[in-house]
């Protein structure tokens, strides 16, 4: 299972960027970053691709149970996941819509370079975590 983040804006070089480039490339299932520019549409998903769009009026959902669900949706053979983390003022309504799961980090806004820092972190957490890989412990 490949995981795609697809988010707007650029990343630069800083310290964020650099946290998303160790914790991406960590994941042995690979693991993607396409940019987007303000007012770029977000391109259309691939046959049998699953979408998690990054909003916060989603679901709050553990690591355990964001792994679990990526897995269920490795098991049931979908090989992409895209992970899109949207514009400054947030997801259209038909994206939310259209997303196979709606995930929040919580109910505090998070500055979007952060945000893509903390999912690549939680996407390495959810490959361990389905893996068995003792990154993640439990306790």
């Amino acid at each position: 299972m490949k995981f795609s983040i697809i988010a707007y804006g650029k990343a630069g070089r800083g310290p964020e960027a650099e946290l998303v480039a160790r914790y991406l490339k960590r994941i042995p299932w690979g693991a993607t970053v396409s940019e987007l520019s303000e007012g770029s549409a977000i391109p259309p998903a691939p046959a049998g691709s699953r979408t998690v769009a990054l909003d916060e009026r989603g679901a709050a959902v553990s690591s355990a149970a964001l792994a679990a669900k990526l897995g269920q949706w490795r098991d049931e053979g979908v090989r992409d996941v895209r992970f899109l983390l949207g514009p400054a003022d947030g997801h259209t309504a038909e994206t939310r819509a259209a997303a196979d799961l709606v995930l929040a980090f919580g109910p505090a806004t998070w500055p979007h370079m952060l945000a893509r820092a903390m999912l690549a972190e939680q996407l390495y957490r959810a490959w361990s975590i389905i893996t068995g890989h003792p990154y993640h412990r439990e306790g």
